[in-house]
Formats: C-alpha cells, structure tokens, sequence
C-alpha cells in the first residue's frame, strides 16, 4: 500500500467507526501489516488507515522493544497521566510517515489507558475483541500518534499548539544527515 503524505486531505478527517469485521476490514489491516513492516530510513512504529488512504478507525504499533505487531480498532482514551521524559533529543523525536524528513519535540502523556477492539491474527475467522490497557512510555506515545491521525490531526499541529520547533534532515556535502529547524 501507498503510504499518503500531507496535504493529502484524508489525513485532515476524523475517521470512521468499524461497525463489522468483514473481509474488506480484514484485507485492509493485513495490507496495513505489510506496509508498516517494509518501512525503511525511517522504519515505522505504528500506521493508522488515514495514513493509506482509508477512513476508518484502525491503527497498528510495532513498537521496537516488543517486535510484536498490536492492532487498535475504534480506540477511545479513557485517561491520560504524567508526561513522557524526553531526556535525549535525538532518540524521541517525533515523526510520521505521511510527512517524510520532518520531526519535533511533542509533549505527550507517558501513560494511557485506553479501550479499544483488537483481532487475534492467529484465528481461522478473527472477531472482534474488547479489551481495556493502560499503555506507558513510547508504546503510549505511538499510541497517542496514531490516535491523532484517527482525529484528522498529525503531530505538525500539536508542535504549533505546543509553540515546538519543526526540524527536516538535511543530508550535508559528506552525505551525512542532520538537523535543521525549519518554519512551521
């Protein structure tokens, strides 16, 4: 799947509740499961439909401490506690897929509780399951981020609320990249 880049408009739409699972949902989040896992420079952590064109409520993680992919359909944040450190600069940077070479410091909460309906991959006919977890550190992050692009909402607009500055890789002479505050 083709992975949308902003001002595609779909990323600016709130998007829809998954009434059933059909084969259609099924293949998408399959589709979805590929995409993120071909990512490269950057590698994804989490992919939501808006972000491959479909508005419905889905979004996958594949957080790199769990290698395990989790699936989130029609999530709702139930409570949100503490901010997540951002100690080193660097290593939590925030980016996304559909705004390729641009990142930013966005304060989010280090701990979420959420529920949400999960498939389970490894069933014949998967049906949906309701659960509830609380989610900390960066897997409550990615969360959070995907959660914004189910608002129509990318994390550009919380650097801004924010007053965060916006930085692109810039690739220098030697080839090597760094960054470079850019205007919002």
């Amino acid at each position: 799947m083709k992975i949308v880049q902003l001002p595609n408009s779909i990323l600016r739409q709130k998007a829809k509740v998954v009434n059933n699972l059909n084969s259609k949902v099924l293949s998408l989040i399959y589709e979805m499961i590929k995409t993120l896992k071909q990512q490269k420079n950057p590698s994804g952590v989490g992919l939501a439909a808006p972000q491959v064109g479909i508005s419905l409520q889905i979004f996958i993680i594949y957080p790199p401490e769990s290698k395990k992919i989790e699936i989130f359909i029609n999530p709702k944040i139930l409570e949100k506690k503490g901010i997540f450190d951002k100690k080193n600069k660097d290593k939590t940077l925030e980016g996304c897929l559909s705004i390729h070479g641009y990142y930013g410091l966005v304060k989010r909460a280090g701990e979420i509780t959420i529920e949400y309906q999960t498939i389970n991959l490894s069933e014949k006919i998967p049906k949906l399951i309701n659960k509830k977890s609380t989610f900390v550190g960066f897997e409550a992050v990615i969360i959070q981020h995907e959660m914004d692009h189910l608002e129509g909402k990318v994390f550009i607009d919380l650097l801004l609320e924010q007053k965060q500055p916006l930085y692109k890789v810039i690739s220098d002479k030697k080839k090597e990249e760094k960054l470079e505050e850019v205007e919002i």
